[in-house]
C-alpha cells in the first residue's frame, strides 16, 4: 500500500489508464504544461507527449464537442472541466449530444467520454468555483455518474470509468483533493475479479441504529459523525455511483436499522437525497420506524467563502438528523 492525496491518486489512475490504452487521451483548459488548477495531470503531458496530453481553449462547449468527435473516431478522450461552475456552456452538448448518440445510433457509435469536474466547496473560492451540480446529470438518461470519496477509490474508479464504453461524469469533490490515504497501485481496477465495478455502493461503516447514506465530499463528514456519535450506532454507506444508484445496498441497510439519513453538500430542492428518500420510501415503507431525513446545502445560490461554513452540512447539522430519525 502507498499513501496518497486524491489528486496524486487520480494523476495514478490516469497515468495506468494512458500506459494500458494508447487510444486514451486527454485535454482541457490548462493540463497539459500546468498540469491543471489542481495539478490532477502534472507530469502526464512530459510522459506520454502533447499529442495525448493537450491543453484546450477556454471553450468548455468547445472541449466536450471535440471529444464526441474523437469518441466517434474510436479514441477514449478524457476532458477535464476546470471548475464545476464552468460546465453550464458544455451542457447542451453533454445531454443532447453525449448521453443520446449511443441509443441515437442503436449502438452503431460509442461514447466512451470521461469528463472530470471538480466540485464542491469548501475551498474559499470565488463565485462560480463552488458548485454541485451533479443532478442535473443523474437526471440524464444516458450518462453514468461517479463522484469518489478517498484515494484508493480516486484511483480505481477513474480507471474504471475510462474503460466504460458508456460516457461517465467524474465529479472530484475537490476540498479532499489533499487528503491522503492508503492507496493499492498493484490492483487492477478493471479485473473484475479483483475490483468490483465501479457502479456499486461501498459500505463505509457498519452500524445498527441509522443508515446514514452520502457520497464524495460528506462521506468524511459523516464518518466523523458517525466517530463522535456516542449513544447512537452509525451505519454510513458512500454510494460512490450517482447513476446508477445502487439501491439494493441500501435497502438492506435500512431493512436491519429501521431509519435513513441522506447527506449531501447540493441544494435539498430536486437533488440527488430525494431520490434515494423516495426509492427508500417505495421499497423499506414497512422497514421503516422514522421518516427519511435529509442533510443538505441550503436552497440558496451557494454564497461567498466567508460564509460558505454556514452553508455546507457539518458534523452538528448530521448528529442533530441522527437525534431526530431517533425521537420517532
Amino acid at each position: 500500500m502507498t499513501t496518497l492525496t486524491m489528486a496524486k491518486a487520480l494523476t495514478a489512475g490516469l497515468r495506468r489508464a494512458m500506459e494500458r490504452d494508447p487510444k486514451v487521451i486527454l485535454f482541457g483548459e490548462d493540463i497539459g504544461r500546468l498540469g491543471g488548477v489542481f495539478r490532477v495531470t502534472d507530469g502526464l503531458q512530459k510522459d506520454f507527449g502533447e499529442h495525448r496530453v493537450m491543453d484546450s481553449p477556454l471553450a468548455e462547449s468547445g472541449i466536450v464537442g471535440a471529444a464526441v468527435g474523437l469518441a466517434m473516431r474510436g479514441y477514449r478522450p478524457v476532458v477535464e472541466i476546470q471548475f464545476d461552475g464552468f460546465v453550464y456552456p458544455a451542457f447542451d452538448q453533454i445531454v443532447s449530444q453525449v448521453a443520446k448518440m449511443h441509443r441515437r445510433t442503436e449502438g452503431l457509435v460509442r461514447m466512451p467520454i470521461v469528463i472530470r469536474i471538480p466540485y464542491g466547496g469548501g475551498i474559499g473560492a470565488v463565485e462560480h468555483h463552488s458548485e454541485s451540480p451533479e443532478a442535473y446529470f443523474t437526471h440524464t438518461a444516458g450518462l453514468r455518474v461517479i463522484s469518489p470519496s478517498d484515494p484508493n477509490a480516486a484511483f480505481l474508479t477513474i480507471q474504471q470509468a475510462i474503460a466504460s464504453d458508456d460516457p461517465v461524469v467524474y465529479f472530484e469533490p475537490k476540498r479532499r483533493y489533499w487528503d491522503k490515504g492508503e492507496v493499492d497501485l498493484t490492483v487492477d481496477a478493471t479485473d473484475r475479479h479483483q475490483v468490483p465495478g465501479p457502479w456499486r455502493a461501498r459500505l463505509a461503516r457498519t452500524g445498527s441504529d441509522v443508515t446514514v447514506v452520502c457520497y464524495g465530499p460528506m462521506v468524511r463528514t459523516c464518518l466523523e459523525a458517525a466517530e463522535a456519535s456516542v449513544d447512537v450506532s452509525l451505519e454510513v454507506i458512500d454510494l460512490q455511483s450517482l447513476s446508477p444508484l445502487d439501491m439494493d445496498t441500501i435497502v438492506q441497510s435500512v431493512e436491519r436499522t429501521g431509519r435513513l439519513v441522506v447527506v449531501h453538500e447540493a441544494s435539498a430542492n430536486g437533488g440527488l437525497g430525494a431520490e434515494v428518500a423516495a426509492r427508500v420510501m417505495e421499497r423499506c415503507f414497512y422497514s421503516l420506524e422514522a421518516p427519511v431525513l435529509r442533510v443538505t446545502g441550503f436552497d440558496v445560490p451557494y454564497p461567498p467563502s466567508r460564509l460558505e461554513e454556514h452553508f455546507l452540512p457539518d458534523l452538528d447539522r448530521v448528529l442533530d438528523a441522527v437525534d431526530r430519525a431517533m425521537a420517532y
